[in-house]
């Protein structure tokens, strides 16, 4: 399989927000986003306004037709997790946002795009025991999808200052490709505070904290002392960053700006972020525009956002697999009752999984099964290894939905 520069892989994204997974994967050379996807109006007038050119679509994603998309070698999104946070696993799904997935998925099944790439919060893995993820990993294999997840935090593999922990999972429809993916490895951490945050140049008055402005303002001055470093206020006291990294950017920052981090400039004054800097923590080059609308928004925006240079690692990491010079081994196209699923976890924050075989007959897969040598476990095995955080390789034989 090969590739020239000058017809990148094309990609299809859903939830693009701003555009930070389309635009990691656009620095590598290798991709070109087609179509987008995004029902937010405030998120995209920011993507819009740094992707002029691409195809962008404004409609609820339970409105679209496949048939009125491009055809992607690539498909992706980060879907809304606000329903796997708060509800319970049923619930999650029923919820309008928890069934997002499902619509991708629906998208997903029509294309048949060669790779699929989904990023989200952390504990997506954990969410309901267990069971969440489960639901989602089989979704995607036993629609001939080979994945791998990895859950990566952006001041190890991504040189920048923030500590931010999300899962990747990357489902391609090649075994070959599959094989030959690898998630980054670590990298050292070189960029500072410094870099993403601007501690000598004053800004808008908007952003400082003063005496007589806030009623908790005696308790910052008492506890913000150095600028070496990043501090939030959590209602009742200041939280230091003693990592010396910025803490997670979460969406809520937008809510009154109380979760955005604060330090101590170069002159003394107690500030928060501006949303600038929120999003050069996040990794978005010096070059991106942010719109004139309310700064809650955009605090809202950067802290939904994604470490653009994580993406950008994983992106070139699966173009080198779709480019490398290997057979194409497609997905199994055998149908049946039940699916023999195929599962290798290193912790429950890493692993792989795909179907190996269908079949009508349970008893036939149970007996591939005892012949491999490799455990066979029920349902309720699986989510308690999840729980224990235990490394292992297994089987599931799941009726086919």
């Amino acid at each position: 399989m090969t590739k020239t520069v000058s017809s990148p892989y094309s990609v299809d994204a859903f939830f693009a927000g701003v555009g930070g997974i389309e635009l990691g994967f656009e620095q590598t050379g290798e991709f070109s986003v087609v179509y987008a996807n995004e029902f937010d109006k405030n998120a995209r007038e920011t993507y819009i306004l740094n992707h002029p050119n691409t195809r962008f679509d404004n409609r609820d994603i339970h409105d679209i037709d496949s048939s009125e998309i491009p055809d992607p070698d690539v498909m992706m999104g980060g879907f809304p997790c606000q329903a796997f946070s708060i509800a319970g696993y049923r619930k999650g799904f029923e919820d309008e946002r928890g069934d997002l997935f499902f619509e991708m998925l629906r998208l997903v099944k029509d294309k048949q795009p060669k790779v699929v790439f989904i990023e989200n919060v952390k504990n997506l893995v954990t969410h309901d025991k267990g069971n969440t993820f489960k639901v989602i990993r089989e979704a995607l294999v036993e629609n001939g999808y080979y994945i791998k997840w990895k859950v990566l935090n952006s001041k190890d593999y991504g040189n920048t200052p923030q500590n931010r922990e999300r899962i990747y999972v990357i489902g391609f429809k090649n075994k070959a490709d599959y094989d030959a993916f690898k998630f980054p490895e670590p990298v050292k951490l070189t960029r500072s505070l410094r870099d993403v945050i601007d501690f000598s140049e004053k800004k808008d008055e908007t952003y400082y904290y003063r005496e007589g402005k806030q009623t908790f303002f005696d308790k910052l001055k008492e506890s913000i002392t150095s600028s070496n470093t990043v501090y939030q206020w959590r209602r009742q006291y200041v939280r230091e960053n003693k990592s010396g990294v910025v803490p997670t950017l979460t969406a809520n920052m937008g809510t009154g700006g109380h979760n955005v981090p604060l330090i101590l400039d170069d002159f003394g004054e107690i500030r928060k972020l501006t949303p600038k800097e929120a999003f050069n923590v996040q990794g978005y080059p010096k070059e991106f525009k942010l719109p004139k609308i309310s700064n809650g928004q955009l605090y809202k925006q950067a802290g939904n956002s994604v470490v653009v240079p994580v993406v950008k690692r994983i992106a070139q990491n699966i173009a080198d697999s779709l480019n490398g010079d290997h057979k194409e081994v497609p997905s199994i196209k055998e149908t049946g009752k039940y699916a023999l699923i195929y599962s290798a976890l290193d912790s429950r924050f890493e692993g792989e999984s795909f179907v190996e075989k269908y079949s009508d007959s349970y008893e036939e897969l149970k007996r591939l099964v005892n012949e491999s040598g490799i455990p066979f476990i029920t349902d309720d095995e699986y989510l308690n290894l999840v729980q224990k955080k235990k490394s292992a390789t297994f089987y599931l034989i799941e009726s086919v939905k």
